[in-house]
């Protein structure tokens, strides 16, 4: 011990090996240099090895390589901190102030029939399904849980499994009966059934061969193989059809909640289209008003011309004449940026690779409103709503799969109790052939029967997960409750806006062929010099007002329509849309 306590403060340590397995012997030599020492059955030498400063330098390195660890992810995607930190000025051009221009003496707008399509209604929803890049991903919702579901579906697949493993062994023994010296190989194949009573079957073919020094062997190389069948099958917790295929049944809830949410979602998107449709309708009608607008309040500055030069009018009421046709101006310029952004939202929605929103074509709506009364019921409205509303749908899919998670969880709450039975056939011989024969023979059969049981104390977990699933249950409960009632708060405000919109048409309309007859009375007031250019002015106004009042009417009517198609769930004016989903 001393010998060895020295050579440690030198840096020096001994390390040995044996030939065969050891015994208290070789302490008694522990203080040698290099040497031999005999065992009842084998030697063992002794060496040794200068190590200085080998403990230090390893643990450095070790230090080293664990205070790096984390610090630089491989797999991360490394992002430059400008856009997360610095907020950008947006880059202008070199401008010019108001004084450098020049009054406009006409109105600076394009023609609306430039560059024009001709598009109907149904052509852009046919469009929309097969451009629009919303629809395309609600598409594919679908595939990715119909793909869960077939993954699901594959736990029950078979499995092969194969080993090979060699061993050499050459190890000291006490006693000559047992070997020093021994290899040995082993082969297995197999295949393993998950079954969907929640149990494991397996087959397995086992072949072996092993040699060794032992010199009361009767066999040397003896072959041996096996043929192994065994069950396992749970009786309480995992047990049964309706545990094992929990999983698969949540997936395929899963898939169908994706199939109505894109439902949804394409009905929301059609329903976008026709709004945007109508909106586009009503901003390019109100051009075409101030258009027309613009055009009398040019005639009726010429009229004022002729008349002042006739003498029969004051030169003022030219200065008058052109103040309203500035203002028509103005409300032209409005109408032209409102039609363009209508516009532009109408082809953003589209997608169509013809006329993206950055093209200069303009579109011509051909599908004009057609204004029809319909008197509905709210209460069928309500009950259709309730049938077809895919918030209502999801939410029954919700309670199911939460009605399978809670059956599943209550059974994980129970006690673990496995039937294990395995059924073996050996054979043995001094080749390989005549093992397999004495295996085909079937002389010698082992069986085995267990139970294995675990029984959890306490089992506050399972309990309490158990419990958090019917909390859910109740909350997916009380929001299908909530849906319901907002469904029916927008099924009949949907009901009260088409009902006064169509009052709003009818009021338009009749408003319309009022100032229009108003303006005809203050024209020909006019002409007679008993109203002044401001009144005709002014009355033109009104009728355009009212013109737009129209309009805004019209289409609000479409849009509401529109609206009440989708708090019922159904598509307006449309033929049945069946979109693919997997079967």
């Amino acid at each position: 011990m001393n010998s060895m306590n020295r050579q440690r403060r030198k840096g020096r340590w001994k390390i040995f090996t044996f030939d065969a397995q050891t015994s208290n012997t070789a302490n008694d030599e522990y203080g040698t240099s290099n040497g031999e020492c005999q065992l009842p059955t084998g030697k063992c030498k002794f060496y040794r090895v200068t190590m200085r400063y080998s403990s230090a330098l390893i643990l450095m390195l070790c230090t080293l390589s664990l205070y790096g660890c984390g610090l630089d992810d491989p797999y991360q995607r490394h992002f430059e901190p400008e856009p997360f930190s610095q907020i950008a000025p947006m880059p202008l051009p070199e401008g010019r102030h108001l004084d450098t221009f020049e009054p406009t003496p006409a109105p600076l707008f394009a023609d609306p029939n430039d560059g024009q399509v001709t598009l109907t209604l149904e052509q852009c929803r046919a469009m929309a399904l097969r451009n629009n890049l919303d629809i395309q991903t609600a598409l594919i919702s679908p595939k990715i849980t119909q793909a869960a579901v077939q993954a699901e579906e594959a736990k029950f697949e078979a499995a092969f499994s194969g080993t090979v493993n060699y061993t050499k062994t050459d190890s000291p023994t006490p006693t000559l009966l047992n070997a020093s010296k021994e290899e040995r190989t082993q082969t297995s194949l197999g295949v393993q059934m998950p079954l969907q009573t929640g149990g494991t079957l397996q087959f397995s073919m086992a072949d072996y061969w092993s040699k060794t020094n032992n010199t009361f062997a009767i066999l040397n190389p003896a072959y041996s193989s096996g043929f192994l069948t065994s069950i396992s099958q749970p009786l309480l917790r995992n047990a049964g059809r309706r545990n094992t295929l929990h999983s698969i049944r949540v997936a395929r809830y899963d898939r169908k909640i994706a199939d109505v949410r894109t439902k949804l979602e394409i009905i929301r998107i059609l329903a976008e289209i026709e709004r945007a449709y109508w909106h586009l309708y009503a901003a390019r009608e109100v051009l075409t008003v101030r258009q027309q607008q613009y055009a009398l309040a040019e005639a009726q500055l010429e009229r004022a011309k002729r008349f002042v030069q006739a003498g029969s009018h004051a030169p003022i009421k030219i200065l008058r004449a052109e103040a309203g046709l500035a203002t028509q101006i103005e409300a032209i310029i409005l109408a032209e940026n409102d039609t363009r952004i209508r516009q532009r939202e109408l082809k953003q929605r589209l997608q169509q690779p013809d006329f993206l929103p950055d093209s200069p074509i303009r579109l011509r709506l051909e599908t004009a409103p057609d204004p029809v009364y319909y008197d509905l019921e709210p209460a069928s409205l309500i009950r259709l709503a309730e049938e077809n509303r895919t918030e209502l749908l999801e939410a029954e899919l919700q309670l199911a799969r939460q009605v399978s998670t809670i059956d599943y969880l209550r059974n994980q709450a129970l006690p673990l109790v496995n039937l294990d039975y395995t059924y073996t056939i050996t054979g043995l011989g001094a080749t390989r052939s005549a093992s397999y024969d004495m295996l085909g023979e079937n002389r010698f059969a082992d069986q085995r029967l267990g139970v294995q049981v675990v029984v959890p104390l306490g089992n506050e977990a399972a309990k309490s997960r158990l419990l958090g699933a019917f909390y859910e249950r109740a909350q997916i409960l009380a929001d299908k409750e909530s849906r319901r009632s907002l469904i029916e708060v927008e099924v009949l405000n949907a009901i009260d806006t088409l009902e006064a919109a169509w009052q709003r048409i009818l009021a338009g309309r009749q408003n319309t062929l009022l100032q229009a007859r108003l303006y005809e009375a203050e024209l020909r007031q006019f002409e007679v010099g008993q109203r002044t250019s401001t009144d005709v002015l002014e009355a033109q106004t009104q009728l355009a007002d009212a013109q737009r009042a129209e309009i805004a009417a019209l289409a609000d009517y479409q849009i509401a329509l529109v609206d009440a198609a989708y708090a019922t769930g159904t598509l307006l004016g449309a033929s049945k849309i069946e979109f693919d989903t997997p079967p």
